[in-house]
């Protein structure tokens, strides 16, 4: 069983996704906050396995509360719920350490799978805001002279193939979808996805488009 934790400061929302989610056999809501303050109380109370957060809240806001939970309870993961209006914050929830950023207009299946992708240890961004993300930030990005000379040393450890994932995982594309591109098996893409984690030292998928949006890599490859 999945213990949720729903952070949210509005009540319609809050009841809305608990419907969703205990809808799933799998899936258990065990407590709610309104604010980010209350979140990181109910993270420590409740140990939660899955954080739905909520970022323009009264109060401490989402960002913050990430930030801090993921730092005091590491095995809790963050799933950021957000929509297009706020997308100027999903880089920094991103950052923060959340697991997975998903728009509050998903599909209720989509929810729930997202639920279940960052419980089990991954991480998914919808490719809508991963796009979105980089017309947002592409601005703000290292200009490509100098992408190359601050190029993050853990990147020229990778593998030209290694690379090609990463370019793929920075487009939101998910392990099957990059097998169909760069034509390979789901366990060879897998296994290349791992050693790409491992070589830049971060955790999971979204940390390392991090590691490409910081190191300018991304506007190289536009």
């Amino acid at each position: 069983m999945t213990r949720v934790l729903l952070v949210d400061d509005q009540a319609l929302l809050r009841l809305g996704f608990r419907l969703v989610i205990e809808s799933e056999p799998d899936l258990e809501v065990v407590g709610e906050a309104s604010d980010g303050q209350v979140a990181i109380a109910q993270t420590a109370a409740l140990a939660p396995d899955v954080v739905v957060m909520d970022i323009r809240m009264p109060g401490m806001d989402g960002i913050e509360a990430t930030r801090r939970i993921v730092a005091e309870h590491p095995a809790t993961r963050v799933l950021v719920l957000t929509t297009f209006d706020v997308d100027e914050y999903a880089f920094a929830a991103l950052r923060s350490g959340a697991s997975g950023f998903l728009l509050k207009n998903a599909l209720p299946e989509e929810l729930v799978a997202a639920i279940r992708t960052v419980a089990a240890g991954s991480s998914i961004v919808a490719p809508r805001i991963v796009r979105r993300l980089l017309d947002l930030f592409a601005p703000h990005l290292p200009t490509t002279a100098t992408a190359t000379a601050d190029l993050n040393p853990a990147l020229r450890t990778l593998t030209p193939r290694e690379l090609d994932v990463l370019r793929c995982v920075t487009e939101g594309l998910s392990n099957s979808e990059i097998a169909e591109r760069l034509v390979l098996s789901a366990t060879t893409v897998k296994t290349h996805v791992g050693n790409m984690l491992a070589k830049l030292g971060v955790r999971d998928r979204v940390q390392a488009v991090i590691v490409a949006y910081e190191s300018g890599l991304v506007r190289q490859w536009r």
